[in-house]
């Protein structure tokens, strides 16, 4: 039977940190439990729609994007490959995070352009690729090359995903798309919720690697490292 698993490097917050059930709350769903949680009171009556999409992926910023293993690669190869990148001496990330619209949905971003977080994100890209299998057609398909940027469908063709090196945005994204007209109201909510973390500055100080055991299922966190700095 063919392995229809697909894993992930992604950044999480630290397991029960003020950012991890900011995110976790707000997506209704845990990635390191694997279990649905309830919604914060206050949310628009149709913030479960809303929030579908990423509740599949668990609340995180993607450094790897989802892939299927190539032949003859295992989940503990990928694992000990994860232990070995973390264990690299590198400059860690450290941004000054907010809430604000990317694309249509609404994330955590960075208030400016972080060159070490680039960097960590280039180095993912590169150093798990051997792990991934190429795209199927139909995998492809989904990216919708059509409305790629020539450079994006390259990246898409070389990496599996387009957005990698200088298309690259780290973001840990807390809806799905919404309409124009409901943005602004959906972002101003949100920041008041996050400025009553009183988070101010993050440390993008670890990875994870994340499963998604069949096409239906949401991602859970199997393994996560601190990056040593």
């Amino acid at each position: 039977m063919a392995n229809l698993s697909r894993y992930a490097i992604y950044y999480t917050a630290t397991p029960d940190s003020v950012l991890d059930r900011f995110g976790a709350s707000l997506l209704g769903y845990d990635a390191y439990s694997g279990e649905d949680l309830p919604f914060p009171d206050g949310l628009p009556l149709d913030w479960r729609d809303l929030t579908h999409d990423p509740r599949k992926y668990g609340f995180h910023a993607t450094l790897k994007a989802p892939m299927a293993l190539a032949d003859g690669k295992a989940e503990a190869q990928l694992a000990a490959a994860c232990e070995l990148f973390a264990d690299l001496v590198r400059p860690v990330p450290v941004i000054q995070p907010l809430v604000d619209s990317i694309s249509g949905f609404i994330a955590v971003i960075p208030a400016e352009p972080s060159a070490d977080l680039d960097l960590l994100a280039a180095q993912a890209t590169r150093a798990f690729d051997s792990f991934r299998a190429q795209l199927s057609a139909e995998d492809r398909a989904r990216r919708n090359p059509a409305a790629l940027t020539p450079r994006q469908r390259d990246y898409l063709d070389r990496w599996g995903y387009p957005y990698v090196f200088d298309e690259f945005r780290f973001h840990m994204t807390l809806t799905g798309r919404l309409p124009a007209e409901r943005r602004e109201h959906v972002v101003a909510m949100l920041r008041s919720r996050f400025s009553a973390t009183g988070m101010e500055m993050l440390a993008i100080d670890a990875i994870a690697l994340c499963r998604q055991d069949n096409p239906n299922s949401r991602f859970r966190v199997i393994g996560r490292w601190q990056l040593r700095g």
